[in-house]
């Protein structure tokens, strides 16, 4: 009972450790982990990568089985050291989560839309989103903005956090491994349709429960919960993402705005439906909200990990 007990502690001051450090550091300019994951991933694949999912599968198994399995070894040799256990978690966190510089982003291209200075905009749009700047005017931008901000609390910040609270250490460098590679090599694309898909799939359900937790809590937390609820309700099945549906319709209809539409991809361009569409048109100032709900669900995250830690723990502890 102790074990579990200080466990709890060693997640929740870990985890407010890493997010406070996030908040003061951002990510590094140089060196940041999750890259150097990026280039060893990048490695395993020039090794492994044939067009089967076999392949894939392995490719997979050997990059976020290979981190889970690090953050596993690591863990267990600080485990009878507090102190050493929360700093392990707590770096651990900050090197996956990028709430401070998600909204960094986004406000830097808000204020260059303010401004009216779209080429400036359009340089910066590629550090959030993978779309054609070229293809977008101003109105369009901020709502690809809006966009990534709610998408990537759930992918930078919230998942993380849950599997962080599930399984310490390996669970918050485990999802962070599955959602880079899924971000390299899961896209459907001639040479990834098949090698990737393992990946694609394997971060279909790590992002489930956060996905969840960020549309609940973008709900509570923002500005119109019913109008917030009903988009989800109605518009989040229509998104061909299974996670990415459910936060950005309830972003939608928190902010009271409409999401979705036609977008361009390296010259391919897909027209998705619309979410909230009861919503008006995003304007640049929406951007702002959008990182402001950002952060309260991102706070209310914490609170509900570590309360959903207690809770487990004193269940357990009454069934002893």
């Amino acid at each position: 009972m102790p074990g579990r007990r200080a466990a709890t502690g060693v997640f929740a001051y870990g985890a407010a450790a890493g997010l406070a450090a996030d908040l003061i550091l951002g990510d590094p300019r140089r060196g940041h982990p999750v890259a150097a994951f990026g280039r060893a991933a990048g490695s395993v694949e020039k090794l492994l990568r044939r067009d089967h999912r076999g392949w894939g599968a392995l490719h997979t198994a050997v990059c976020a089985g290979g981190t889970a399995a690090l953050g596993a070894l690591a863990a267990r040799a600080v485990r009878d050291r507090p102190a050493a256990s929360v700093a392990l978690t707590a770096a651990s966190v900050w090197a996956v989560v990028g709430g401070t510089t998600l909204g960094r982003e986004a406000r830097a291209i808000g204020g260059a839309l303010a401004a009216g200075d779209l080429e400036v905009a359009r340089e910066r749009l590629p550090h959030l989103v993978g779309r054609d700047p070229q293809a977008l005017d101003g109105p369009a931008m901020a709502r690809a903005v809006v966009e990534s901000v709610a998408e990537n609390t759930s992918d930078a910040v919230v998942g993380a956090l849950v599997w962080g609270a599930v399984a310490g250490v390996p669970g918050l460098l485990g999802f962070r491994a599955v959602n880079t590679l899924d971000a390299m090599v899961g896209h459907k694309s001639p040479t990834y349709r098949r090698f990737g898909w393992a990946s694609a799939r394997l971060d279909d359900v790590a992002g489930w429960p956060g996905a969840r937790l960020t549309a609940s809590l973008a709900t509570v937390a923002g500005g119109d919960p019913r109008g917030a609820l009903r988009a989800w309700r109605a518009d989040a099945a229509k998104h061909p993402s299974p996670n990415a549906g459910p936060v950005e319709a309830a972003f939608a209809g928190a902010l009271g705005v409409r999401l979705g539409g036609t977008l361009s991809y390296g010259g391919r361009v897909e027209h998705r439906p619309v979410l909230n569409g009861e919503g008006r048109a995003v304007e640049v100032g929406d951007i702002e909200r959008a990182v402001r709900l950002s952060r309260r669900v991102t706070a209310l995250t914490l609170a509900v990990c570590v309360g959903g830690r207690l809770a487990v723990t004193a269940m357990k502890r009454r069934r002893a």
